[in-house]
């Protein structure tokens, strides 16, 4: 038989598995993050007639090359263009996330670990992140629970972003705020029987707020107090606690006064700045200077048994920070924090024109230790570096966990396991189990998109129609060929 015939069937077998993988490429070209493929040819193996000679100096002839008869073709190589990147398309979903840069998300069915470039996620009924495909779970880090805030790169694990741990964020009670803003001695508030009201909110340690009520006074020495305190100074005293309690009759919720809940005085329930002393403490004052309206003094500790003349500025210096304490009776109510630390440092004592502006912030002044009450899950962010961050109704913000991806010292050698996803192979380089950060070779995850397939369809028509030729004059030979030896056979009639 002709050789010839079996080379035509060797280029008709090879062309057309280069025809299933262009077919493949345009089949997926709608697929998400899939990467094409193209073959490459190799000559088959070589029938050699008569082997090469070299040349003889004795006689003088010379040498001849080898007489060798090719019998076909062999697909050499299918290589997959994993280095390039498809296209970007925007769906709004902030589950769907693209990697910019060669590495991959990791993956897992629970047994084992793929990796994918395809990033349409989602968050299923179990709270984990997940493929929309097959439900394969996304591996990360998760939140270092010694540290909060921070992440403890091990090994990866599923994402469990909305666990019922997850869904709500922890009250917290207040422990710091200020009074800021203008005292006005010539104000309707500071010159009335009642004073400048100034109501400041906090929370206890459940999330439940309260609303505490102070009267500023224009401070006047009427003979009754233990000491005559200097012109410029302020009475300050707490006047109420209240809390919203609902109304059993409309349902709605109502200001309460704790003295009336728990049918005690206010001091045992809250005291201002109680003194360390046996004999407690007087009113709580204030002192401005006279001069600039500066603040200078905050409160002063009265002692009967050690001074029963008068009493002490507790540091008087502007610079310095002085607090008012209100400090919680636990024996009342224990889930307020042990002290509420009040600065007044932004409070200054000027003519306003009769206006007091004096307000109270729970918080510091950074807007730290100011409470909260518990928060509900309003929406979920992941950042450039696979971090996830939960934001709540309540303001705050929660780290989940990190995304973490994986790279290879030659990605083209991983295996095609189907449903967008690859497996490692001996020639991939093997996978550490712990993955890296996105950001270590300068990628990034965007979320709201999607990366597409990166077939080329002009390219793939291209091949396509030389292929079709090549598969044509393939057929042909095996024609001409067959032609050949009927005209054999044909010798004897």
């Amino acid at each position: 038989m002709m050789r010839s015939l079996y080379s035509g069937v060797s280029g008709l077998k090879t062309h057309q598995t280069r025809m299933d993988v262009i077919g493949n490429n345009i089949a997926n070209v709608n697929t998400v993050a899939y990467k094409s493929s193209s073959m490459t040819f190799s000559d088959l193996m070589y029938q050699t007639t008569q082997s090469a000679s070299g040349a003889n100096a004795a006689t003088g002839r010379g040498g001849v090359n080898a007489k060798q008869i090719g019998l076909g073709v062999v697909g050499g190589a299918i290589n997959t263009s994993i280095a390039t990147s498809g296209s970007t398309q925007t769906t709004g979903n902030p589950f769907d996330l693209r990697i910019t840069g060669d590495s991959f998300f990791v993956v897992s069915n629970g047994n084992e670990n793929y990796f994918t470039r395809a990033g349409a996620f989602y968050v299923d009924g179990m709270g984990n992140l997940a493929m929309t495909t097959n439900g394969y779970t996304v591996m990360g880090w998760q939140e270092d629970k010694t540290e909060p805030g921070t992440i403890k790169k091990d090994t990866v694990s599923a994402l469990k972003i909305m666990s019922a741990e997850n869904m709500t964020s922890s009250p917290e009670a207040t422990t710091q705020a200020y009074i800021s803003g203008i005292v006005d001695k010539n104000s309707t508030g500071v010159a009335s029987d009642d004073g400048q009201i100034v109501a400041l909110s906090f929370y206890d340690n459940l999330g439940y707020s309260y609303t505490a009520k102070y009267a500023i006074y224009d401070y006047v020495y009427d003979g009754t107090d233990k000491v005559d305190l200097p012109d410029g100074t302020y009475r300050m005293e707490l006047t109420d606690v209240l809390t919203d309690v609902r109304n059993p009759q409309t349902g709605k919720l109502e200001p309460k006064s704790l003295t009336e809940i728990y049918g005690v005085d206010l001091d045992q329930i809250v005291t201002v700045n109680e003194a360390t002393s046996a004999a407690g403490s007087e009113n709580l004052y204030i002192r401005y200077n006279t001069s600039d309206g500066a603040y200078s003094g905050y409160s002063l500790n009265y002692d009967p048994l050690t001074d029963p003349t008068g009493g002490t500025w507790i540091n008087s210096d502007p610079n310095t920070d002085n607090r008012i304490t209100m400090d919680f009776n636990e024996a009342t109510y224990d889930n307020f924090a042990d002290k509420i630390e009040i600065s007044m440092r932004t409070s200054t004592r000027v003519d306003n024109k009769g206006a007091s502006t004096v307000k109270a912030t729970s918080g510091d002044y950074d807007g730290q230790y100011a409470g909260r009450r518990i928060g509900k899950m309003s929406g979920v962010a992941i950042q450039t570096d696979g971090k996830i961050y939960a934001s709540y109704d309540n303001g705050t913000k929660k780290l989940l966990g990190q995304i973490a991806v994986a790279s290879f010292a030659n990605p083209s050698g991983l295996e095609k396991a189907g449903e967008n996803l690859y497996r490692t192979t001996q020639n991939s380089g093997a996978f550490d189990g712990i993955g890296e950060d996105v950001t270590a070779e300068s990628g990034s995850i965007s979320s709201g998109v999607l990366e597409m397939s990166n077939v080329d369809l002009s390219s793939e028509f291209t091949e396509m129609i030389t292929t079709q030729r090549g598969f044509q004059a393939n057929s042909r030979i095996i024609t001409v060929s067959d032609t050949m030896i009927e005209e054999l056979v044909n010798l004897k009639r």
